[in-house]
Parts: structure tokens; sequence; C-alpha cells
């Protein structure tokens, strides 16, 4: 599943020295061609874009460019085509994709590589040119080249259609701190990413760390991509002591050979450089973020995107505003002038000297940043293929209530502790999230489809019963220990219903709400383990979902899920089915905050249930998936991880009690 991506903001692509095949590219150089060695007996047509975009006016990056160079110079020694461009602006980037899209008719491979700064809001990665900056935070997304237009460029038809792209950017959220996931690979796709999103790639003096290594990578004979990607993660999640973990999207339909079947005739010199930086990089690894770091805070720089649009005639300005704020402070007048606008017959976009040129007339603009979907059935981000959605859709039950029924009140009334509100139910206080006990088993935890992450697939014992929250914490709950002073109040959710999951909390403000738990009831609560929560979710099945093998609507709160549905905030908890274990909303909804430390696969993990932690460990596991994101994401193999002290939007909790 890869849904997940998995090699997040791939970073420094790149590695020393000038490009040798008789093309000088001296730091001033916009634009180049590069001439492929032999590409090999019967090798399908191979074209590759590599940019880099170096010269930012607020925050240049002294490396982008000549990591591009370098990494040009190696794909046009493997049999690349090779487009070398630096320091475009926005009309260069789209000049640069379209002239792209044109040359890849002729078919073949085609390689997209970008060195520079980037951004992601929402689902939507934006690679920035070097006329946009930090200061005009606007312009950042109106200027910016999204993900989704350069995979548009690469998706023309043609003989041998294979993509892979190649992202040596950080891709954080400048307007709200958290930021989310990347869309899915399209159909024939391989996405590259040098770190995950929000967290830093190590970048040395000349080069960045994943360069480097990728560089190595590349040299060795008989890898296919995702190994060549495979292997040069694990290099750098080892030189950086794990800080920074390289991961793909993949849903190539079969292996692709990136390398040569001999190692590629780069000069001894390069690589001795490629070498000795990899290995000074053991000693002394510097930190360095391709990321917009805006030096206002959160509340000014929303200010001062509002202040840069808040005059404009045209919708597409305020559709960036709620693109980058969906709730923010000025989002109902947004939404009102993009209504009155619309209403009055303005054009979405704003004129040609502001707006972005599409990579193709035939084709979906950058404005649009559309995609052009992958035929039925289409492979998902893991590598597995995803059915079409089933045409009917389930009736939701009602939200559960959000006040404590007479039987629990009597009892708290009295004294009594232990509530059953049904047969295999539990209910500590009138406040506290309703359980459900479940019982010991054994089931294969992961999943064998293109998701590293999720494997090796591997047999799991429960051997003790435990009890979980049939829902997630509500908002009420979640205001019971505010009220008492032992959580903090979280002002995103203070206008949404009691029986709204809460959300916006980190993984450590959950710890505060599990030991107001445990001091108000005697009990001992804390989070899922991650086998446990699997074990949960699936119900007693082994099937995608636990529904089935196939996307159901009505049956979880997604975007593709169906109604009811909005983009704004999650519905109630408990608005759609349980599954066979009486749990809610374990797809979707929110993603849920589990006790394990992350790792990158499952290998070595443990087999009896427990967390699998990490003394000092800063990054948690969540799973199920949200309410923003689509079907590919509800699998109950779905995990992915966030940083445990960072709130964001979309992250959420539900509780575990022992049985002892």
């Amino acid at each position: 599943m890869w849904r997940k991506f998995l090699v997040m903001c791939l970073f420094a692509l790149a590695a020393a020295v000038r490009a040798e095949a008789g093309i000088d590219t001296p730091a001033s150089t916009t634009e180049a061609r590069l001439t492929p060695a032999s590409a090999g007996n019967g090798q399908a047509r191979r074209l590759a874009l590599v940019i880099g975009n170096a010269a930012y006016a607020d925050e240049p990056l002294p490396n982008a460019a000549s990591d591009a160079r370098a990494m040009g110079q190696t794909l046009a020694a493997l049999g690349f085509d090779v487009m070398l461009r630096e320091n475009l602006d926005r009309d260069g980037m789209a000049s640069a994709l379209a002239e792209f899209r044109q040359r890849l008719q002729a078919g073949g491979v085609g390689l997209f590589y970008f060195a520079g700064h980037g951004i992601e809001v929402a689902d939507s990665p934006v690679l920035i040119p070097v006329d946009a900056g930090s200061r005009t935070p606007a312009r950042l997304l109106t200027a910016g080249t999204e993900l989704r237009a350069v995979l548009a460029s690469m998706s023309v038809p043609r003989p041998d259609m294979r993509n892979v792209l190649i992202l040596d950017t950080c891709l954080d959220n400048p307007y709200r701190g958290g930021a989310l996931k990347p869309p899915a690979a399209p159909a024939n796709t391989l996405i590259a990413y040098a770190t995950a999103p929000g967290i830093a790639a190590a970048e040395g003096v000349r080069h960045g760390v994943f360069t480097a290594a990728l560089l190595r990578t590349l040299r060795k004979p008989g890898l296919d991509a995702e190994a060549v990607f495979q292997q040069a993660g694990e290099i750098v999640s080892t030189q950086t002591g794990l800080r920074q973990q390289p991961w793909i999207s993949s849903s190539l339909p079969a292996p692709l050979r990136l390398g040569a079947d001999v190692a590629p005739a780069i000069d001894s010199s390069t690589y001795s450089a490629y070498s000795a930086y990899s290995a000074s990089l053991d000693r002394n690894p510097a930190i360095r973020q391709r990321g917009i770091l805006p030096k206002d805070s959160d509340e000014q720089y929303e200010l001062t995107f509002w202040d840069s649009i808040k005059n404009s005639n045209f919708p597409s300005d305020y559709e960036a505003y709620l693109k980058a704020y969906p709730n923010g402070r000025f989002a109902p007048l947004a939404r009102a002038r993009i209504e009155r606008l619309r209403a009055a017959g303005v054009k979405a976009e704003p004129p040609a000297d502001r707006a972005r040129t599409a990579p193709a007339a035939s084709g979906p603009t950058a404005a649009q940043g559309t995609v052009t979907p992958p035929p039925a059935p289409s492979r998902t981000q893991t590598g597995k293929v995803q059915p079409p959605p089933a045409a009917s859709s389930a009736s939701a039950p009602a939200a559960p209530a959000s006040t404590p029924s007479p039987a629990t009140q009597r009892a708290a009334a009295s004294g009594a502790v232990t509530v059953d509100i049904k047969p295999g139910e539990i209910k500590d206080c009138p406040a506290c999230p309703v359980l459900h006990s479940i019982a010991p088993g054994s089931f294969t935890m992961g999943s064998n489809g293109g998701d590293p992450t999720e494997k090796p697939p591997h047999r799991v014992t429960i051997a003790q019963p435990f009890a979980i929250g049939k829902y997630e914490v509500t908002v009420e709950q979640w205001g019971a220990c505010a009220d008492a002073g032992a959580c903090p109040r979280i002002a995103t959710v203070a206008s949404s219903p009691r029986n709204a999951p809460i959300r916006d909390v980190s993984w450590d403000d959950a710890q505060q709400y599990l030991a107001w738990l445990n001091k108000t009831t005697g009990k001992h609560y804390r989070l899922p383990t991650e086998a446990e929560w699997e074990f949960a979710a699936r119900g007693g099945t082994s099937t995608l979902f636990w529904w089935g093998d196939q996307m159901r609507k009505g049956t979880a709160n997604c975007k593709d899920c169906g109604d009811p549905w909005s983009a704004d905030t999650p519905a109630n908890v408990g608005s759609f089915a349980a599954n066979a274990f009486g749990l809610h909303d374990v797809n979707g909804s929110v993603w849920e905050w589990v006790a394990d430390c992350w790792h990158i696969s499952y290998k070595s993990a443990p087999v009896d249930g427990r967390a699998w932690d990490e003394p000092g460990c800063s990054v948690r596991v969540i799973r199920g998936g949200s309410w923003l994101e689509g079907a590919s994401y509800m699998l109950s193999s779905t995990r992915f991880k966030y940083s445990a002290s960072v709130r964001q939007s979309q992250n959420g909790f539900r509780v575990v009690r022992d049985m002892k």
C-alpha cells in the first residue's frame, strides 16, 4: 500500500562533479541536454526531465542545482536522454513540462527529478519555482506547480509507458504546521520521496544525503527501481539515525530496471567524491530542510496570505486560501466571495501573466491540478488492485447518545465503578468511553501488497483479553478531561458536535487523557498496541477491508466512501456500521494513534501483540486513515507515522483498558 507512501520527500538526489558526457553545465546555465550513453539492446526509450531550483530570493538552496547536474550526468550514463533545467520560474516550469509531455509521446520510460523547495497543502504536493518565496504565501500556491500537473504531463498514452518521479524536497505545510499525505501513484508509476512530510531531510556541504546514497545504488548492476530506492533509503536511515526515512509510492505492474547490467561508466574521481562525502556523514551529518519555513507566526502568516488576495476579483485566489486554511478565520468570507464572483460570471483563473500554464493544450492544466485517471481497475499506492466501488450504499446507524443512560447515571450515583451498557460492553464512569471486550486470538498482521511498511505479513497471537473503545474518543469526552484541568483545550474543535471524534491532538496529548482516565477510574487505560488495533479493526476477517475485498460505499467515513461526508469535518462517531467486533469508524474518520514507535517494516516485529517501542522514540504509528483520504486508505492494513509531539487536524485516538 504505498498509498501511504513510502519514500516521502526524496532529498538531495545528487553528487558532486561536472558533467562528463561532452557537456559543460556551469552554475549560470539554466538549460542543457545530456546525450545518453548506449541504452542496451532491446531497452525501451528513456527520457528524463531533471530540474534543480536553487536561486530563491527568500531562502536560496546552495546544493539543489549541483544535485540536479550530478543526477543528470548519472541518468545519461544509464541510457536516459536528459533534459537538464536549472532555476526555473513559474513559466519555465510549465514550459519544461509541456516539452517533456510532447517528447514522451514517442513512447518509453519517463523520469522526472526535482530538487528545490516544496510544500504540501491538503493532499497536494506543490513544487516551488524560483520566483515564488515564503514571504508571499499566496504565491506559493498560485505560482507553484502541483505534483498532479507533473503526473498529468507524464500520463500521455504511449508505448511501453512507465513513469518514475523523484522529489528531492521536503513537503511541509507552511500554512498550518502539519503536513498530510501526497496522492497515490497512478497506474504504471513510481514516486520516490526523500523523507516523510514535515520531517527535515539531511543535507551536507555539497549534496543531499539521499542523493549521495541514490547515486551509489543506481550504480549497482541488476537492481530494479524499487530495490534502488529501498537500498538508498536504508543507507539514509542508518546515516541519519532514523531521523530521515525515505520511501516510495509504486504502482508499477512489473519490475523496472533503472540501472545497467554492469556499473555505468562514471569517472572514478566522481565516484570517489560520492564515497568520501557519504563517509563524512557518518561522523557529522548536517540537517537542512528543503521546505518553506516562514519567519512569521502561524497567525501572522495567515494574515499576510489574506492581505495579498483580499481585493482579488478571481475565485481561484480565494480557493487557494481555502486550500491552505479550510477552517481559517476568513474562510466564510472567502466562500462568500467565490459564490459572488461565480454568480457574476467571473472566470476562475487570473490573467495569463499570473496563471500557471497548462502542460499541453490537450491535457489537464497545472492550475487545475488534475490527473488523468488510470483505467479501471486501478492499482492503489499499495500495489494492490482496487476494484471499482459498489454502487449501493448501506444505511448509516444513528450516532450514539451523547449523555449517559439512566442506568449508567443511577449506577454512578450509587458509587458503582463499572456499568454494563450492553452485553460485552464496559463504561467505567459517566464521562468515560464505552468499551468493547475483545477475546484473545491469532491473526495475520500486515499485507503482501506493494507497501513495504506492511511487510512481511506475520502471524500474531494476542494472548490476553482487552477492552477497546467502541468509538474514537469524542469531543465531549475530551472536554470532561479539559474541565478537570487535566487535558488542554483544543480550539479547532471548540464548535464541533459533542459526538464528533476529538482530533488535532498529539500522541503526547493522548497520554494526558489516559492519565486522567486512570486516575478517575482506578483502571489501567492506554493506547492500543499496533497489533491489538489491527486485530480489533479486522474484526476476525483476513480480507482487504473488514467488510470484504471490495470497497463498498456507506461503510466508512472517507471522501470516496459515500454519505454522510463533508470535506470540512469528520462525521459523528457511530455514523457508520460497526465491524464484527462491534467497533465503529476503524476505517476513515480520524487517524488513530497507537502505542508503537514507527518502524519502516515489520521485520523483527513482536509476534505476541505487545507494543514495539524504542527508547526516546519521537515518531509514533497512526492507523486507519481519515475522512479526508480516499478509499485506498481504508484497508485494514493501512499504517502511517507522525511526530508524537505534533498536533495534526486529522489525528485522534481510541483507548484500550487492560482486562486483568
